[in-house]
């Protein structure tokens, strides 16, 4: 129907980002013949699967597979501390429901900032031992990312990016300059640094604390020291990290002693806070602009009153601190048992474990005979990761039990005598 050179059963979603024969409704038709022809050929994403019953370390699942819902072990959610089902976070969230109603009215500019979104913003600075108008929050963390690079960041600026950093990122550098550097290679960040003095007005280094593929951390006291040497500015979104690393869980910048040196944090309430939503710390002056500067805090509507649950699942982060080490316990014992299956699973240093296969193909293979053994993962392919990058990307939680994740492990060993993932 369509001209085109696409083999589907080499192609990925890369091939139907620009085809110059198709306009954008043709695009979309053959797109959407592509991805019937993985569903039949048991080869789609598995990101789409309809789960019900909540979030936890077991879900039920329906799939193509299974005519009836199937319970799985779930190694998908972000819920690391799972505080989505923490009986006082929920209590606090249904009470401020009662109190508040269900919407926040308008955009936080026009009478859609309440008091309960000033009690988080406070609570989000204290939390990071900043004055209490050093914080504020947006609808998601992609939007906090996005939105405020947008109104910082203008043609006259460099945006300098860890080449790994969070897709929202990018889209709030479309306004700006942007130079990447290799993943955590500080020679060419140096370089980038060194070649750029004079040329810019705001030269801002962005990195993540934690990186949402391989699970690696950034070298962050190197990558500190080399902005502030080149009078840089430095940005850390540690979404993954926040809440869960640190001996205070206050993320990766605790564990390099920087949180009081990075010019700007970004982070989000939807992994270890258990809710919906993203935040900025940054100086007054800095939050003062984005407050009416950020097109997402002029125009979009703000948080709901559930918001509030927050107050409580941040306080829970220093009442009950068992949650982390729980998680931490149950990191290192996956982690062993899948290098012990000698599977690849690079160099991870957080909850979330990949096990890197490389093609995109059977990487759906190995994510459709885990889910019918019972465990449910996610297939990364492009564009999550680089086309020849795929994987099957885990993540835990501190509410696994030995058994789910012996379950799990008993799955990838399955999986991996089918289809030979191990590195040896």
């Amino acid at each position: 129907m369509f001209k085109h050179n696409i083999n589907f059963a080499k192609a990925s979603f890369k091939d139907f980002e620009a085809i110059p024969t198709l306009d954008a409704f043709e695009r979309a038709s053959l797109f959407q013949e592509f991805t019937d022809y993985m569903r039949a050929n048991s080869q789609m994403n598995f990101r789409f699967l309809t789960t019900m019953k909540g979030n936890g370390p077991e879900m039920w699942v329906t799939s193509p597979f299974n005519e009836e819902p199937q319970k799985c072990v779930s190694l998908v959610s972000n819920d690391y501390l799972n505080f989505t089902q923490h009986p006082l976070v929920k209590k606090a969230t249904i009470d401020a429901i009662e109190k508040y109603g269900t919407g926040a009215g308008a955009s936080p500019l026009i009478g859609g900032h309440h008091e309960y979104h000033e009690m988080l913003q406070e609570k989000i600075a204290a939390f990071f031992g900043r004055p209490a108008d050093s914080a504020l929050i947006f609808t998601t963390g992609y939007t906090a990312n996005s939105a405020s690079l947008l109104a910082l960041l203008k043609k006259e600026d460099v945006a300098i990016v860890d080449m790994a950093v969070h897709a929202s990122v990018f889209e709030g550098c479309k306004d700006t300059n942007v130079k990447m550097f290799l993943h955590n290679d500080l020679s060419i960040l140096e370089k980038i640094l060194r070649e750029s003095q004079g040329k810019y007005k705001t030269r801002l280094v962005i990195i993540d604390g934690v990186y949402s593929q391989d699970g690696d951390l950034a070298k962050m006291k190197e990558i500190l020291e080399l902005t502030r040497r080149y009078a840089g500015y430095l940005m850390v979104d540690d979404a993954h990290g926040i809440g869960v690393l640190g001996q205070k869980g206050r993320g990766v910048m605790e564990i390099f002693d920087v949180i009081n040196q990075v010019d700007i944090i970004s982070g989000t309430l939807s992994k270890a806070f258990g809710h919906v939503g993203g935040f900025i710390v940054a100086s007054p002056e800095i939050i003062n602009f984005l407050k009416f500067q950020s097109r997402q805090q002029v125009f979009s509507s703000t948080s709901t009153p559930a918001s509030a649950g927050l107050l409580k699942a941040i306080d829970l982060i220093d009442e009950e601190p068992h949650w982390r080490q729980q998680l931490a316990d149950n990191v290192a014992y996956f982690k062993k048992g899948l290098t012990e299956l000698k599977l690849d699973i690079g160099n991870t240093e957080s909850a979330i474990i990949p096990v890197k296969i490389g093609d995109a193909h059977k990487t759906g293979d190995a994510g459709r005979l885990l889910l019918k053994a019972g465990v449910y993962a996610n297939t990364i392919v492009y564009p999550g990761v680089a086309r020849k990058n795929a994987r099957i990307r885990t993540s835990l939680m501190a509410t696994h039990t030995r058994e789910h994740l012996d379950k799990a492990l008993n799955a990838f060993e399955y999986v991996n005598q089918k289809l030979h993932l191990s590195l040896l």
